[in-house]
């Protein structure tokens, strides 16, 4: 397997460019809103930290209990993102094979890579969401995390998932972009973003 096929190293490429993003807010910039729902760049931020902590609990094999809200955290965003990377890309090199299969209950056979795959769409798209939102370019992001989070999420994200954030949806309907586009562009636009809206 390649570095450029190994899920984990594109999960890593995808965590260090949010990290560098994060790096990027200003200070004053905390309170702006986001493409992101309702939150401002710190809730946006602290959902980013909740996820780290998520996920490497799901790579170490547990369960994650998602019904728990995340708490709007301030204070040294960066470093706190850059451990929690670190320990899900651990937790994740320690998980043993992802060349299968698993099993969901629900939902019947996934390969086993498919929780890493969501993650890397995760990183990608809210990456965009924190650059878009404080001003940043996302004309250098990583191409290949935004084709492979491309990839997952036509393969995975399904109608019902879509909806407005009122009824609980994640994910607002599909915008249409041109073909193309710039592909966080399209990424954006597939999960609900509108890349021409004022950002």
């Amino acid at each position: 397997m390649t570095a450029a096929e190994d899920p984990i190293d594109l999960l890593a490429r995808a965590l260090a460019q949010t990290a560098g993003l994060i790096d990027g807010i200003g200070a004053e910039q905390a309170i702006h809103p986001t493409t992101c729902r309702s939150w401002d760049v710190a809730q946006l931020v602290s959902h980013l930290l909740f996820d780290l902590r998520q996920f490497t609990v799901r790579a170490e094999g547990g369960d994650p209990d998602w019904k728990q809200s995340f708490t709007r955290l301030e204070g040294d965003w960066l470093h706190a993102f850059e451990a929690g990377a670190e320990g899900l890309v651990a937790a994740w090199r320690g998980a043993g094979d992802l060349g299968g299969v698993i099993e969901v209950p629900g939902v019947g056979e996934l390969p086993a890579r498919f929780p890493v795959d969501q993650q890397i769409a995760e990183f990608a798209v809210h990456g965009w969401d924190v650059a878009r939102s404080t001003g940043q370019s996302t004309a250098g992001l990583d191409q290949d995390v935004a084709r492979a989070s491309l990839v997952w999420g036509r393969g995975a994200l399904r109608p019902e998932y879509r909806g407005s954030e009122e009824e609980r949806h994640a994910f607002g309907p599909e915008v249409a972009v041109s073909e193309d586009a710039p592909v966080y562009d399209r990424l954006a636009a597939f999960f609900g973003r509108d890349p021409q809206a004022g950002g």
